[in-house]
Order: C-alpha cells, then structure tokens, then sequence
C-alpha cells in the first residue's frame, strides 16, 4: 500500500512539472526530488543610487526560467517544486551579473554595480544573436525607453532621429500613412531604397505587410543594421539595411496582466492661414490694379455677392477641420511553466484624423508560443492577425485653403454647393468629398512556427532550426462618386488584391569554446515566394445614388481589369565568427541568392561575401591599470551587397491590350508595353566602414563612431529610347553612385544624486550621396535632372536674386520682365536668362546631416524625457509659393505676400506675374523641432502591492511640439500638391498630438 501511495504521487508530480517533461526514473526519486516546495521569489533590483533598473534578467541558474523587472525594477519569480539549492542570476547590460543564492529567502533585492567591461546585453543579428562586445558589424539598438513610452502607430514614428544614420520622414500626418525610411542615404536611382524588415526571423518587407500591422506594445526589441558585414546575411534583401524586431515572449511564472491604453488629441501643427474678409478683397483689388483691368464688384465671382454685401465670412479651414482625436487600448498576458511561455495580447487603435473624414482604425492580436517538449526539441509560433480600416469620405485641404471667405457653402436645399465661388469652375466646395461612400480596409493574418533541436553530449553545440511563415493579405476598396460630388451620372470602382506569401528557413549552427578560442557557425538555406493577384472594376451611369459601389452591374457601362504576378527567392548563406579571448574578433559571411525577376541570358543567381575585425582593446593587458577608459573597441567591415532593383516580369517584352474600332466594331488589340532585357545582371554595393565603440569614465560616457563607404555599380536604370521603336525606356545594368558618410552616438550620465539622474544621448550623422558615372561617357542627364559628382535627387532651376523694382530696368537682361517680376541670376553671364544657361543645382532633397538630442531627468519616481530632433541642408520646391491664380480669385496665404509698388518685397512677385519658366521657388527646408516630451510616474511598489498592482505608470506626452524653420508653409517635412488630388499622401500637413496614458500591470 505504501509503495502504491508513493507511485501516485510521482505519477501526479510527474504531471505537474508540465507535459511532455522527461521522465525522471523510478516513483520514490520523483518523490525525493519533490522535497523542497515551490516558492514565490519578489524583490527589486537599483543600481547604485538606489534606483530601479527595468529590463533586467532575473533568471534561475541552469534553467530556461526566468522574468525581467518592470519599469520599477521590481521581479517575482516562482521557484518550481525539486528545485535543488536555486539560485537566481541577475544580468543587465552595462552592470557586473550577480549570483544570489536563495535558501530560504522569499524576498531578494539587489544592487548591481556599474561593469562596463561586461558588456553582455544580448543583441540580435540575424539568424541569431551575439554579445554587445563580439558584435564586429554596424549594428544600432533602438532606445528600448522609446519602444515602450511614446504614443505612435507605427515604431518607425519612435525611431525618428534617434538612431545615427537611419533618416525617417513623415511627409504625411494621413491617419495610417507610413513613414519613409532610408538607412546610410540613396544608393540606387531607379530602384526602392527602403530597408529590409524582418518580425521574428521571418520577412515583413516582401509579404505585402507593413510596420502598420506591428502593435508597437508588442515590441520587446529593435536592432538595425546598417554595414556590409551585418546585413550580408541577408544578400539582396539587405543592400539597403535590415531592421529586425523582436515581438515579446512569455516567461516561466504566474502570469502577469498588462494593459496599456492612452487618449490624446491633435491639431495641426502649424496652419497657413488663408486670407480673411477685408485682406481677400485688397488682395483682388491689388491684382485689378496691377494687371490694368476693370471689376464690376469688390470680390471676384458674381456668388460671393450676398455674402460680401451681408457681411458674412466663412472659415473654410475651419469648416473642413476638426480636433483629431486618437485612442489605443492594448491587452496582454504572458507566463507559463518552465515548459510553455506564453505571451497573448490584443489591440484596439482609433484615430480620427484632423481633416474631416480622415480616419484609421486598427484592431490586432497576437499569440506567441514556445513549448521545451524534450531536453534538446523546442517548438513555437508567433501568431497575429492585423486589420486596417480607412474608410470615409474626405475634405479636401488644399480646396478649403484656396475658397473665397465669401463662398456660399450650402445650396438653398441644405446640400452642399458644389462651386462656392460660381462662376469660378476650378476649385469645388472642399467638403464634397463627405458625401462619397469610399471604402478601404486590409487585413494582415500571419503565421510563423520553428521547430528547434539541440543535439546532446559530444555534438553539445550543434543546434538545428526550421523556420516557416505564410502571410495572407487580402485588401479591399470601393468608392462612389455621386450628384451630390459634382458626377451627374455616379461612377463607382471596387479593387480586390490578395498576397499569399511563404517562407521556409533551415538554420545550422554549432557553437564552441576551446581555451581562449571561440568558434560559432551558421548556415543557411531558405525559399521564399509571393503570388499577388487583383481584380478590378468601374461603372458609369447609375439611376440613382443608392447602390454606391455594390452592384457595379447596375451602371450603364462597365470596364474590368485584372493581374496576377509571382515571385521567388532561393538562398544559401554562411557566416563564421571568431574570437580570441575576448580580443580579437573576425566574421566571416557569405550568401548566395537566386530571384526570379532575372532573365534567361543571365546566371540569377548572385554571390555576396564580407568580412569583419574587430579588436577589444580594452581587454588587452596594457589597458587594466587605467582608469579613464573602460570600454575600447575597433572594428572594419569590408563587403558587397546586391539589390535585385526591379519588379517581376521586367526583365521580359510585353505587350499592353486595348479596345479600338475595327469596321465598326469594338476590338481587343495590341500596343507595345515594356521592352524586356534578358541580360540584367545584379547592381551591386561594395561597402567599407570603420567604427569605434568607447566607454570612459567608468561608462560615464559611452558611444560609437562610424564612417563608412558605399560604391554602388551596375544599376539597374531606366534608359530612354526614341519613341520611333514604340518603348520610351528599357532597364539596362548602368551608371554609379557612392555614398560616404559619419555616424556618431554619444550617451552620458551627466549627474547622479541620490534622488536625481540626468542622461543625455546625441547621435549625429552626414551623408555624401554622388552620382559617379550613368551611361559610361561622364555624361549628365539633364532631362532626368542627373548630374554626375552631385547627389541623385536635386533641385535644378534659375537661382532668384530679388525682384525687379520701379526704376530697373530689365530690358537687356531679361526682356519683357517689368516691375513686380522675379530677377533671376545671370549664371553664365552672357547678358540673358536663358534655360541652358542660367540653370544651376540649388541644393539636394536629401539631408546633408541629421542629428538628434534626448536629454532625460529622474527625480524619485517622476521621470521628464525631452528628444529634439534637427534636419539640416535640405532644399526643397516649395508648392506653397506657386500657386496659380492667373485670374486672381484664389485665395492666398496672407503668410506668403505678394509685391506692390508701396511694400517692395524683394522675394515675393507682383500678382500679376505669370510664372513662364516654370520656377520652383526652391527653398531651405531644414528644421529643428522639439520632436517629443514625456513625462512620467511610477507609482510606489509599496503602495502598488496595497492597490494588488504588480506595478502602475501614468504619464503625458506631446509630440511635434514644436518646429523651429525659416520655411514657409504648412510644414517643412509635409509633402504638399499643387493641384489637391485629396489622396492619400497630399493636402495633410504635420499634427502636434497630446496624449494622457496609463500602464497598469496585475500579478
């Protein structure tokens, strides 16, 4: 009976432990090893001041269990049932690890000491990870602070200006838009140079997905990496940079309960005014005067009348704007056994833009799982499903900028007038678009899994990983245009497009320490494919109004369309490293990629190698009996990377179909579409970069600096053919650019009290970008506006050096210019302004450097974060300043002014200057804006247990608060149309956003 007793109580202990656990022997053992109960660890881990340190591993020693500290540095960890003398590791970066034994404490806490030559954090690279200090390659941690405290919908937003050479713009404020990215400047002229993004090992980039389906909350981790050395892993997909995120993971323990939610508003940053009442009259009357015409009325248009003669204005800004108002509610819980860790979380993100009908709305969920079902087999999956929705009709920006303060805004029916200001035709009441049905909404349903196998005893080291994701994006829009938008027959489109996208990894690698010797290898094979696929249909000539886009079949003519394209990529890739006791480091990688976007003359394949060295000159002996610098490390990468630069099916000749007449007869035919070359060949980036790594003073100070150079050769470039051969341009392996450039990263502590902290972070980088060569004769491209020894994208135009005066006389230099007209500069001095001649390179749309200044107080509990963000040598054409008001009834900002013969302006023209050359108003487009301010509370822990709260942060936030510039308009960084097509990326400046927010985590 009693050895009955003790074979249930193993078999119930053996359950516990968590399924699938080896089993242990004989009853009475399991009973044995049961000894000691399971217990709750809890403390808090402060650096030496005494403050919490969050982020730090907590984990028991020769276990997979573990937690990290939250915000307050505060842990609990549960201790399994067995354990056999437990003791806890603490490790974060920067500090020396400790090791406590627990005994029979329930309460441990812990101050680490500063250890800089630890360096110990954990990064990933890319099919794995490495220590801070074996990194060899340029690799950038994005701050985790901005990770987890800043309000965004997309972390590309957080990362603006804080990470060296990585240049992220917003041109839009567009509810959903993504930000542009370009990591160490443009390398290719034709093709995409955005970075290459990876969630998880698996790619996001080349699914169909976008960081807009990534809840930044689910973010543990975020590294980019920018040099030869780093990115070739990634072949072709890395020639213009990698960003690789880590999604959180659960951990061994009771589960924790996290909800994070924020609720803010936003309005525009800065808002051109347009002219009121009384300056929108002088400005016509002026415009009479100057153009020597006659006006029957005081305002321009025979509707704006009954207003002007009552007195009654109208606000059009105002009417086509609202406070935006944003709203994000995120859910999580993560934990588990020391067997399966599980995190889940669940998002809701509701943003209401600030031009009227503009909105997004995000609803997401995540499962990340991981399951030891053996000693040596691990399994897992991250898991999440994203959906997008834009719907609405929208105001238009630009319309309601340019409307008359005296247009009539409603009929006498109450619907809205279509032509505010009739008989003016060109500009339509801005409000129109409100009552278009439009429909826009994607879905993102992404499945990753790996299966993980370390192999035991003499092959300890070996490890082997199989990676699999499939992404299926379906995306739908629909819009109708009815009476009520100025379309008297109704016009409705529906386009459907679904991305089905597949990616199969097999990963070795074997790692080995010998003495001093450290040996680590990783090879590669993996298969990816995206098949996408649309349909899509118009209808003219609807009855009524009621069917919006539902019953295209309805309409009294219909058009179809439809497309289908598949691509493929086959890798192979190896990468060794080296060290020698921690000295002296060397990487060594190779890839070999095969995509099918390349013809059948060519090997589609391509080769592309690297190598790194790096020396911890810090470790060397000579270095231990100094005190100044603590941390010294350099490192020189050398390799080449390649860019795949076009799209399926370009490298192949087809032909484009379409109806014409035949004998009275509509009938299908053919014309010429692209013009293939089956010769393409790779463009490819040999890459240089020297960095040094350095901490001084006992980690006081601490940063990097990297220089670095880019050759870019073979591109794949669109050159223009005589339209006699029925194509304009065929893509051909021409031209070369460079691009050279200095990164620099610098944190200090700049004081630290007992109560009171003060960190500063300043990362600096310039950017040289060149065209070298393009059709091999060191021949500019003046039609393309290339030229070669000057960056890709510039402004090329007259360069204005005032404005024509009373008294001047323009007669030999610029015949028929008159008082009021724009003076431009005679470059080649051959007394005219002619095209040819006068035309010079007024600067680059790129930056020529950026930089950016965080600067963080903690003072007990309350933490004060203030991130200044500056982009300088930029020049941009500034459509704000070319408005076309040929007949003088537009309105005008009263910011941009005009010329008269009383003011003299010297950089504005009269208004009856009729802009015949065309000229851009180039205009100095830098800026520096106080980007973000945050302040935060972190409740207590003491007072937090009293709540029953594992831990509590409240905290306001205000983004874009501020823009220092010398440009005029909306916004330096906005991207502004001329003609307000009402899409997506125009007519929506800049917002500033406050925003209240609360952590809230339960234990």
């Amino acid at each position: 009976m009693k050895f009955k007793w003790l074979l249930i109580c193993g078999a119930m202990l053996h359950l516990r432990g968590g399924f699938a656990q080896p089993w242990t022997g004989s009853p009475l053992y399991a009973s044995a090893k049961t000894s000691r109960q399971a217990i709750i660890i809890t403390g808090k881990v402060t650096d030496g001041n005494g403050q919490g340190i969050p982020g730090t591993s907590v984990s028991l020693k020769g276990t997979t269990l573990g937690t990290n500290t939250d915000t307050d540095g505060n842990f609990r960890l549960q201790i399994p049932e067995g354990t056999s003398s437990p003791t806890l590791v603490f490790s974060y970066v920067g500090y020396a690890t400790q090791e406590i034994a627990v005994g029979s404490q329930t309460t441990i806490n812990v101050q680490l000491k500063d250890d800089s030559r630890a360096l110990s954090e954990v990064v990933v690279v890319g099919y794995g990870t490495q220590k801070r200090s074996d990194i060899t390659g340029s690799v950038a941690s994005v701050p985790k602070g901005r990770l987890s405290q800043l309000p965004v919908t997309n972390v590309l937003q957080a990362v603006q200006g804080s990470v060296a050479g990585v240049n992220i713009s917003q041109p839009s404020s567009v509810p959903g838009a993504s930000p542009s990215t370009t990591i160490r400047g443009q390398n290719s002229i034709n093709a995409n140079s955005g970075p290459f993004v990876v969630v998880d090992g698996i790619p996001l980039s080349k699914t169909g997905g976008s960081l807009n389906d990534i809840n930044p909350n689910d973010i543990e981790s975020m590294e980019i990496l920018k040099d030869a050395s780093a990115v070739a892993i990634y072949g072709t997909n890395g020639a213009n940079g990698v960003i690789l995120i880590t999604t959180k993971r659960g951990t061994t323990g009771k589960p924790t309960i996290r909800y994070n939610n924020y609720v803010g508003i936003e309005e525009f940053s800065h808002i051109l005014r347009p002219r009121n009442g009384a300056e929108y009259v002088q400005k016509y009357a002026d415009f009479i005067a100057q153009t020597g015409q006659t006006a029957p009325f005081p305002v321009p248009n025979y509707d704006e009348l009954p207003n002007y003669n009552a007195g009654i204005t109208t606000d059009w800004i105002k009417e086509s704007t609202q406070t935006g108002v944003l709203q994000d509610h995120n859910l999580s819980i993560s934990g588990g056994s020391p067997n399966v860790r599980y995190f889940v979380s669940g998002e809701f993100l509701d943003q209401k833009g600030v031009v009227k009908g503009y909105n997004y709305k995000r609803a997401s969920f995540r499962s990340n799982l991981d399951v030891t079902l053996t000693d040596f087999l691990t399994v897992g999956t991250s898991l999440f499903i994203a959906n997008n929705n834009r719907d609405g009709g929208r105001a238009n920006l630009l319309n309601a900028s340019a409307m008359s303060p005296y247009g009539q805004m409603y009929n006498t029916n109450g619907t809205y007038k279509i032509f505010p200001m009739f008989p003016e035709q060109l500009y339509t009441n801005p409000l129109l678009g409100l009552t278009t049905d439009r429909l826009d909404r994607s879905t993102n349903l992404n499945g990753n899994g790996y299966v993980e196998v370390k192999l035991p005893g003499k092959l300890d080291g070996l490890k082997y990983r199989m990676n699999i994701g499939y992404s299926y994006i379906p995306a739908r829009t629909g819009s109708y245009v009815g009476r009520a938008a100025n379309d008297l027959i109704g016009t409705a489109n529906t386009f459907f497009s679904e991305t089905n996208s597949f990616t199969l990894e097999n990963i070795l690698s074997y790692t080995k320490d010998f003495g001093k010797h450290h040996f680590d290898f990783t090879g590669l094979y993996s298969a990816q494919q995206r098949k996408y696929g649309t349909a899509s249909g118009e209808a003219k000539g609807f009855v009524n109004d009621q069917l919006s886009f539902n019953n295209l079949g309805a309409g009294a003519t219909q058009s179809s369309n439809s497309y289908a394209d598949r691509y493929a990529l086959n890798s192979q890739m190896g990468r060794i490293n080296y060290s020698y006791d921690s000295r002296y480091l060397l990487t060594v990688t190779a890839r070999n990629d095969g995509s099918s976007v390349f013809g059948a003359n060519t090997t589609k394949y391509g080769l592309f190698p690297s190598a790194a060295l790096g020396w911890n000159i810090s470790n060397e002996a000579f270095m231990k009996n100094q005190s100044l610098v603590n941390n010294l490390k350099l490192r020189f990468s050398y390799g080449k990377t390649g860019n795949e630069a076009i799209s399926v099916y370009r490298t192949i000749t087809t032909s484009n179909t379409g109806r014409s007449p035949f004998n009275g007869i509509s009938t299908i035919g053919t014309f010429p579409g692209n013009l293939g070359n089956n010769n393409l060949q790779w463009e490819t980036t040999l890459s240089q970069n020297l960095g040094v790594d350095f901490g001084l003073f006992n980690d006081r100070i601490n940063g990097s600096l990297e220089l670095y150079k880019n050759r870019t050769k073979g591109l794949l470039l669109l050159r223009s053919l005589p339209i006699l051969t029925g194509y304009s341009s065929v893509f051909d392996n021409l031209g070369e650019t460079s691009n050279t450039g200095v990164e620099v990263t610098l944190n200090t502590r700049n004081l630290t009290a007992s109560d009171f902290k003060w960190e500063t972070t300043l990362v600096f980088a310039s950017n040289r970008n060149r065209i070298v060569d393009l059709y091999g004769d060191k021949k500019d491209d003046l039609g393309n506006r290339w030229f070669i020894g000057k960056p890709i994208s510039v402004i090329y135009d007259y360069r204005m050096i005032g404005v024509w005066q009373q008294g001047e006389s323009a007669a030999d230099q610029d015949p028929g210019a008159v008082a009021g007209d724009l003076k431009f500069a005679d470059i080649n001095g051959d007394g005219k302004i002619t095209p040819d001649g006068d035309r010079i390179i007024l600067g680059q749309t790129a930056p020529k450097w950026t930089g950016g200044l965080t600067n963080t107080f903690h003072y007990k509990n309350l933490h004060l974060s203030v991130f200044i963000q500056t982009v300088q040598g930029i020049t941009r054409n500034n459509a704000d300043l070319t408005y076309a008001d040929e007949t003088g009834k537009r309105n005008t900002p009263i910011e941009v002014g005009y010329w008269t013969a009383e003011n003299k302006s010297n950089t504005r023209p009269s208004l009856a200057y009729r802009n015949t050359r065309g000229y851009g108003y180039a205009s100095d487009a830098s800026f520096t804006r106080i980007k973000d301010v945050t302040l935060s509370y972190n409740l207590s822990q003491n007072l937090a247990n009293k709540l029953g709260l594992g831990s509590l942060t409240v905290y306001a936030s205000g983004r874009n608060l501020y823009t220092f510039t010398n440009w005029i308009g909306w916004d330096p960084e906005a991207v502004q149309s001329s003609r307000g097509s009402g899409d997506w990326t125009n007519n929506y400046p800049l917002t500033r956003s406050l925003v209240l927010g609360l952590n809230v985590s339960l234990r």
